[in-house]
């Protein structure tokens, strides 16, 4: 509770006019008083409620309630003797932002109590003066039973937002350091012995060069072949790293479809909005296996693929008609199955398989929509 906030809440689902109008209006129901004195305590005790409702924000927990106090004391009084009971809904708002939930319902209910309580006298000796009021009073008092929690599962949501995109930033560090390890794999795997090959092949062609001219002239012709081979696999390696756009990959399976002399049927929208490379990568490459898999077993006539993209997830649907999967066989093994799961899971996503009247094939994969507009938290 040490932030520094504003008099006027945001985000309660009330206009800020509404609370401009609210920081105002004591100010009318004190000057109706007849006696100077009263208006001058009227002013000075709405001065000192603001001035603890802000420092009830920026105090430490063993201040905060000696503020709270403060305000409600304050409210009861200016309830009881001016009929202004709106500073109830500022104290609402601000027990919501308690982070302890024994604090959160002590406080909630002392003043929801002491609210009730106050209203209730009041309407019974000042009932000439607040029965004009009372729709407004009846929001008030509906306002003082839900604001707190409505605030308080607002505070929630977003800290687990805030904690959720800070996992999946570190998701994404992680399978940065996991590519790195991998390319670094291949790479050894590709290079290390073609070019270990080559170093022990150049010394003996040296060697061999004024002793032995042919076997040498052989010796660099290996070389030469060697370091040709190992050059188209450094070449079909970068290619393969390469990402592969949803959408270019559609038009593929598309075609590879029809040339099976397949119906193809198409729906939704293949460009994706803010995905990571990787994951559109992986639902490529998902959805090529699955064509590859319906051209080759499927005996199918059709293929039908969706394509949706909402706010916490990316579904492909890959369906087919032809003679689905053996009831003796399990679902992921063969047929690329496993691979699919398995770089699915990678990005946190799932595969379904659905064997009725053909196959279908569900790849799920999340969509983290970031939110970067910073609020500032009470």
């Amino acid at each position: 509770m040490q932030n520094w906030y504003h008099i006027i809440p945001k985000n309660t689902g009330l206009s800020i006019y509404v609370w401009i109008i609210f920081c105002v209006l004591p100010f009318f129901f004190i000057f109706r008083s007849s006696s100077i004195y009263e208006m001058l305590f009227g002013i000075i005790m709405t001065l000192i409620f603001f001035l603890a409702y802000r420092l009830s924000f920026i105090s430490n927990s063993r201040f905060v309630y000696l503020w709270v106090s403060v305000e409600m004391a304050i409210s009861l009084v200016m309830t009881a003797l001016f009929g202004y009971i709106y500073f109830a809904l500022f104290l609402a708002f601000f027990i919501g932002n308690i982070k302890q939930l024994g604090g959160f319902l002590a406080l909630y209910i002392v003043h929801l109590t002491t609210t009730l309580i106050a209203i209730t006298t009041t309407f019974i000796y000042q009932i000439e003066s607040l029965f004009p009021n009372l729709p407004f009073i009846i929001v008030t008092v509906i306002g003082v039973i839900l604001l707190p929690f409505t605030v308080r599962y607002r505070n929630q949501q977003q800290k687990l937002e805030g904690e959720l995109e800070d996992a999946n930033e570190r998701i994404s560090q992680l399978m940065v350091i996991e590519e790195r390890e991998r390319i670094a794999r291949d790479l050894h795997d590709t290079l290390g012995q073609k070019l270990s090959m080559i170093g022990l092949k150049s010394d003996l062609a040296r060697k061999l060069m004024t002793v032995q001219p042919d076997k040498a002239a052989k010796e660099v012709e290996d070389i030469r072949t060697t370091a040709r081979t190992a050059l188209k696999e450094v070449r079909e390696m970068v290619s393969n790293m390469k990402g592969t756009k949803l959408e270019d990959e559609l038009v593929r399976v598309e075609q590879i479809i029809k040339a099976a002399e397949m119906t193809f049927d198409f729906k939704g929208n293949p460009h994706l909005e803010d995905t990571p490379l990787l994951v559109e990568n992986v639902l490529s490459m998902c959805l090529k296996e699955a064509a590859t898999n319906i051209v080759k077993h499927s005996e199918a006539t059709s293929c039908h693929v969706t394509i949706e993209q909402s706010p916490t997830e990316i579904l492909v649907c890959v369906k087919d008609d032809g003679k689905g999967l053996p009831a003796s066989v399990e679902p992921f093994q063969g047929n690329g199955l496993q691979g699919m799961r398995e770089r699915l899971e990678f990005v946190n996503g799932r595969l379904e398989i659905e064997s009725h009247q053909g196959t279908t094939l569900k790849l799920h994969a999340p969509n983290v929509i970031k939110n970067t507009e910073k609020e500032g938290q009470a």
